[in-house]
């Protein structure tokens, strides 16, 4: 398993501290340096591959929200703060998590696994199948046996005839990875296998007795390639 490199930005010393023990306590999280001042950790990110950034919101020299923006590249965002209004702000900017102070190991470690799971996406042993991993269980599946795929907050579930698997990453990297000459987004919540689509009855698919809404900005394209 591949570690994942990180900086943790903060101006405030011992939420700096924390954040540093939290990363010393998971195997696969590796401390790249810290920072009070942000513009100071540029340098390190211009020059390491950094995979993922901790990074405080309210802070005197660039706001968090600011900075996230200048990262960009492949670097992960989790951003830790005490002030619960810049939540909207930070998920508008597409990051990882937003974590609130005072926090918790437990909700770190949720915020984490996000990224490692996403990072270290296991490889498919052929092009027809996935290997899905649900807690600490490998479930490997063909993709003919995928029927559709359902997010449902941090997670996605895998629905196939005779079970659902459920497993911790987001739909939009999971979309990423799975082949899109089996697969298409009808939704923001769902991604369905275009083999298992039988019908269009008004705006929603129909995979033998289930039906799948298809919402107005996917429509088109549904309907172009499907029928």
């Amino acid at each position: 398993m591949k570690k994942l490199k990180c900086l943790v930005i903060d101006d405030e010393e011992l939420a700096r501290a924390l954040i540093k023990s939290y990363i010393n306590d998971v195997d696969f999280l590796e401390l790249e340096g810290d920072f009070e001042n942000p513009l100071e950790a540029l340098q390190v990110l211009k020059t390491k591959k950094i995979d993922l950034l901790f990074l405080d919101i309210q802070m005197p020299e660039i706001k968090g929200t600011e900075f996230a923006k200048i990262v960009g590249g492949d670097t992960k965002i989790i951003f830790t703060t005490a002030y619960s209004e810049y939540a909207l702000e930070g998920y508008e900017l597409n990051v990882v998590d937003y974590l609130l102070k005072p926090i918790t190991f437990t909700r770190f470690l949720t915020a984490v696994q996000k990224v490692n799971v996403e990072t270290n996406a296991l490889p498919n042993d052929t092009d027809e199948s996935i290997t899905i991993k649900s807690g600490y269980d490998l479930h490997k599946v063909k993709y003919s046996d995928i029927n559709y795929i359902k997010s449902d907050s941090e997670y996605v579930t895998f629905y196939t005839d005779g079970k659902k698997i459920m497993s911790l990453q987001s739909l939009k990297s999971l979309e990423k990875t799975i082949p899109s000459e089996l697969f298409i987004r009808v939704h923001r919540s769902y991604i369905v296998n275009k083999s298992k689509v039988n019908s269009l009855t008004g705006r929603d698919l129909v995979l033998n007795d289930t039906k799948i809404p298809i919402s107005d900005s996917y429509y088109d394209k549904v309907k172009a390639e499907l029928f």
